[in-house]
């Protein structure tokens, strides 16, 4: 947990390097799926050292993204990653848990988390704070690769538990993705 689920000190400042490189594929896969457009809100919960966002940041022209993180380290890491994005309101990083985000209701037409879930206090708390922060018709994606120790079992149920409708499960090559809709 200090290194991965909840990082901190320097066994969080090295797992934020390992997790740079070994999250970047099934981000950039969970990104592809989510299929931003370029005016769209985005909100990444558990943004780790940044490079989802700034996978996301990217693809944006007029939209932004936000991120919220438990951790100190990560939010450390995430804002030099993305320090010009930050500084010009692009991105919008904030140190706080996903059962009790910042944000208004209604806010991001997508959401996404990458192997976070499973560091989260409460699964289902979170993923209700995640339906209340998107827009109507707003698409969650959460990606998990085999190391993140996030079973499979259940996920289906707990996003429609939260609330949200059209849940379904894809395979990525070992890596997995759930898929949702606020309706």
């Amino acid at each position: 947990m200090r290194a991965f689920g909840r990082p901190q000190g320097i066994l969080g400042r090295v797992g934020g390097m390992i997790m740079a490189r070994s999250n970047r594929g099934i981000a950039t896969r969970v990104i592809e799926l989510l299929d931003i457009h370029p005016d769209d809100e985005v909100l990444e919960v558990g943004y780790g050292p940044g490079v989802a966002i700034q996978l996301i940041a990217a693809k944006l022209s007029s939209g932004k993204v936000a991120g919220i993180d438990c951790s100190a380290v990560m939010m450390q890491q995430a804002t030099a990653r993305n320090a010009d994005a930050v500084e010009s309101g692009r991105i919008e990083l904030h140190l706080g848990l996903v059962e009790a985000m910042p944000f208004e209701d209604n806010t991001f037409d997508k959401a996404l988390a990458i192997n976070s879930m499973q560091a989260w206090s409460g699964a289902i708390r979170g993923l209700r704070e995640i339906w209340r922060v998107l827009k109507p018709r707003g698409r969650v994606a959460l990606g998990f690769t085999p190391y993140s120790g996030q079973a499979k079992e259940g996920l289906t149920a707990a996003l429609e538990a939260a609330g949200f409708s059209g849940v379904r499960m894809l395979d990525l090559n070992g890596d997995f993705s759930v898929l949702a809709v606020k309706p």
